[in-house]
């Protein structure tokens, strides 16, 4: 398997693409700006996209999900817990994203940065959802897309859905990825002091989920560098008490 990063001009939001060996592939975490290049990079490679996937439902990480999954025929899959943020990603930001239309505002200035209009925004009209909204944390789902076996793995705290996207890439035990999007970076963690985050929920994820992942695991954040669970248990304030 292949994973190819393409950086969206919002916020610096990544992009990945994971590429089976057989050709298949998932767009994971679609942020604003980044539609053309999958676009050009899944027609250069001749691959078949399978899936969009969304770490969360916030709009920095979704904003091209309804252009790519409605060219790939293919639906948009994130936890049910954060579907609802799709038909609205403004509103469910709270005061950030009220600030929209207002410039001084940083989603504001972030989307004029990049060249992107709030009202080109569109909702998914095909989407896949997993887990229960209504459970504080819903078991691990498996999800078989083509070659590629992903496990869902449930990570409220930044929002009620986030999720952590776990592959093991066959490597004798050392060879998994995590695909952390907004609950871990390199350092640090998510924020949750936005509408659906929560400090103590994030506190048990960090310490029930994220704190359990193998050493060995390669942290691929949604924004920033990528890391490994053995850096971050050492080096992430957060992780390391």
């Amino acid at each position: 398997m292949q994973v190819i990063t393409v950086v969206a001009p919002v916020f610096g939001a990544r992009c990945s693409i994971l590429v089976d060996d057989d050709g298949s592939c998932v767009v994971l975490d679609a942020g604003a700006g980044v539609a053309d290049d999958v676009l050009d990079l899944v027609a250069a490679r001749g691959l078949t996209p399978l899936a969009v996937l969304a770490t969360h439902g916030h709009v920095d990480h979704t904003w091209d999900a309804a252009r790519l999954s409605a060219a790939f025929e293919v639906p948009v899959l994130l936890h049910a817990a954060d579907a609802y943020r799709l038909a609205d990603p403004f509103g469910t930001l709270g005061v950030l994203g009220h600030a929209v239309h207002d410039p001084r505002g940083p989603l504001a200035q972030a989307l004029a940065a990049a060249g992107v209009e709030p009202s080109s925004y569109k909702a998914p009209t095909r989407i896949e959802t997993f887990g229960a909204a209504a459970d504080p944390r819903s078991p691990d789902v498996t999800l078989e897309l083509g070659g590629l076996r992903i496990v869902a793995r449930h990570a409220p705290g930044h929002t009620e859905g986030s999720t952590l996207y776990l592959i093991d890439t066959g490597d004798a035990g050392e060879g998994q990825l995590a695909f952390t999007g907004d609950v871990l970076f390199a350092g640090t963690i998510g924020r949750t002091d936005l509408p659906g985050g929560d400090s103590a929920t994030m506190e048990r994820t960090l310490r029930e989920v994220v704190a359990l992942l193998a050493p060995p695991t390669v942290v691929i954040p949604g924004h920033g560098p990528t890391s490994t669970m053995a850096s971050e248990l050492v080096d992430n304030p957060f992780l390391n008490g």
